[in-house]
């Protein structure tokens, strides 16, 4: 059987040999695959069920298992790891190094090491991870269990990984650790995350959380703290780092080489007076490419974009994004440096307002907890407020049908039996307007000032999209619902009476859609409110009226 598959692995043959070769057990075939060179021996491993390829890992030598791994690209190794159980993960890394171990263990792999008290394994496994990674474990691991893989992290890798946990995670672990441990924990965390940390947590826990830490620190937290909630002073961190104007380079260095493991970036670094009044920056690669004796104010750049404590901070968000700074300065009212935002905080604000604005656009109260971690009395009370008020306001939808049901029948059945195809297409053509110009304010595109523009463009796009969708109803009308199903009450007027309804329809449609949220943003109201459920059901109603008037008008 070797000689076989070594004769068609020399054709070429990787398909026909890996069938060969599944025949066999896995020490067998792992003894084969440990001869080959590497120009066969990853396009057969390839070719292998994901099953068969599992087992015979388990019996490869290091060397080898890490030489297939590593081949696969992402896809491939998705598809390889769906198909094995988590006790053959377990096996198939307990000897690689910690880089390929990586790209297989999850989870499910970590709990079962953990409940093996392979500790041998887990500990540099863990100590390799992604912070990200590591707080997606602990979410998943149970809280009995919390405590000895938070003990088995490095003291820095524990902090970090603790500030990218959910509020229910991070209260679950407080509890369970000791004075000591907690101790520790704060003294490795920057402060603007100490304070996102205190203001999610409950007053029990936030007693014993100050408690332990450093007073140096709790006075930059209580200066956090008392800034204003969706405030740039809310989210900055005080841990930056600041040279004077007449300090040399060489002095700025030695500063940096002191200072700079507390710092939360020191890419840009900003200069200065003594009353600390901001005066420009430097970036390190200026630094580096000074020379020593070059003082640190003929070096800055003295025109600096800044924000304020008090400043909004999906504004301040969004400014950063758009210069593409890592970090914005922040300065109080008398434009002293308080602080710096930094780009992952930027980037966890955006994110946290873009979710809010897509739930609110869809009629549901925001919620600050993961969609599986809600309660399903959390969910239903989040979701019923919104859907009572378009229950009462679709009364008026009601009244309308009533209204001028009797006469469309009156006319004909087949008019009435058009209704819900204006309404659809009418509210989807209002939603599409609000939704663009939404996402324009947000970004900043579009001001109220530019609401004449916006309108002129609207009318403009809704004239062509209303007319083509006019024709296509015509066509719709008489070669399917005529023709083709035999309705022969869509008579060409009456299909094109419901043609002309339709344009109409889509144009004011578009233009009540891209108006209001102009008039909410106005009005200082949150433009995603006003979006997909208030608009349809205004729309619903004037294209109700729309077709109805014209109908009656014209037919009867």
């Amino acid at each position: 059987m070797k000689e076989r598959i070594l004769e068609l692995l020399k054709e070429g043959n990787y398909s026909l040999a890996a069938e060969e070769l599944s025949t066999l057990n896995a020490r067998f075939a792992a003894s084969i695959l440990e001869e080959l060179e590497d120009k066969d021996l990853i396009p057969l491993c390839k070719e292998l069920e994901s099953e068969f390829l599992a087992d015979v890992l388990i019996e490869l030598e290091p060397d080898t298992k890490q030489k297939i791994i590593d081949s696969l690209n992402t896809e491939e190794l998705d598809e390889f790891l769906e198909e094995v159980d988590a006790e053959d993960k377990v096996d198939i890394i307990e000897d690689l190094p910690e880089k390929t171990a990586l790209k297989i263990v999850d989870y499910e792999e970590i709990n079962l090491l953990l409940k093996e008290k392979n500790f041998t394994t887990l500990k540099p496994l863990l100590a390799s991870m992604n912070e990200n990674d590591l707080a997606d474990i602990f979410e998943n691991t149970p809280p009995e269990d919390m405590p000895i893989l938070f003990r088995l992290l490095p003291k820095d890798a524990a902090a970090e990984a603790f500030v990218e946990m959910d509020s229910d995670t991070q209260e679950e672990l407080l509890n369970r650790l000791t004075d000591q441990e907690l101790k520790e924990v704060t003294d490795e965390m920057f402060v603007d995350d100490m304070a996102d940390i205190v203001e999610e947590m409950p007053s029990n826990v936030v007693k014993r959380l100050l408690a332990k830490i450093d007073p140096a620190k709790r006075k930059y937290l209580n200066q956090i703290l008392k800034y204003p909630e969706d405030s740039a002073g809310s989210i900055m961190t005080v841990e930056y780092m600041y040279f004077y104007p007449d300090q040399t380079v060489e002095t700025a260095f030695a500063k940096i080489r002191k200072n700079a493991i507390n710092k939360e970036t020191i890419y840009t670094c900003y200069v200065v007076d003594r009353t600390n009044k901001l005066l420009g920056l430097v970036s390190a690669k200026d630094l580096m490419l000074a020379s020593p004796e070059t003082l640190i104010g003929d070096l800055m750049e003295e025109n600096v974009i800044y924000a304020h404590t008090t400043d909004d901070q999906e504004d301040v968000s969004r400014k950063l994004a758009e210069y593409g700074f890592l970090a914005i300065p922040v300065v109080d009212d008398e434009n002293r440096l308080v602080g710096i935002v930094t780009v992952d905080d930027a980037i966890d604000v955006l994110q946290e307002e873009n979710t809010e604005d897509i739930e609110k656009m869809n009629a549901i109260h925001h919620s600050d907890k993961p969609y599986l971690k809600t309660s399903v009395f959390g969910i239903w009370r989040n979701r019923i407020p919104w859907l009572l008020v378009l229950l009462v306001s679709a009364t008026f939808t009601g009244l309308i049908i009533n209204k001028y049901e009797a006469k469309l029948s009156a006319i004909s059945a087949v008019l009435f039996a058009c209704v819900p195809m204006i309404m659809d297409t009418g509210g989807n053509a209002g939603s599409q307007a609000s939704v663009t110009v939404i996402r324009s304010l947000a970004l900043g595109e579009v001001e109220t000032r530019d609401v004449f523009k916006v309108l002129w463009k609207e009318i403009r796009v809704s004239i062509l999209l209303g007319a083509t969708l006019a024709v296509a109803c015509f066509a719709k009308l008489m070669l399917l619902d005529n023709l083709a199903f035999g309705y022969h009450d869509y008579t060409p007027v009456r299909c094109a009476i419901v043609s002309l309804a339709l344009f109409i329809t889509v144009v004011i449609a578009k233009i009540v859609g891209c108006l209001l949220p102009l008039l909410a943003k106005k009005a200082k109201l949150d433009p995603a409110v006003v979006a997909s459920p208030f608009i349809t059901t205004i729309v619903d109603a004037l294209s109700l009226i729309i077709y109805c008037s014209i109908a009656v008008a014209l037919l009867s």
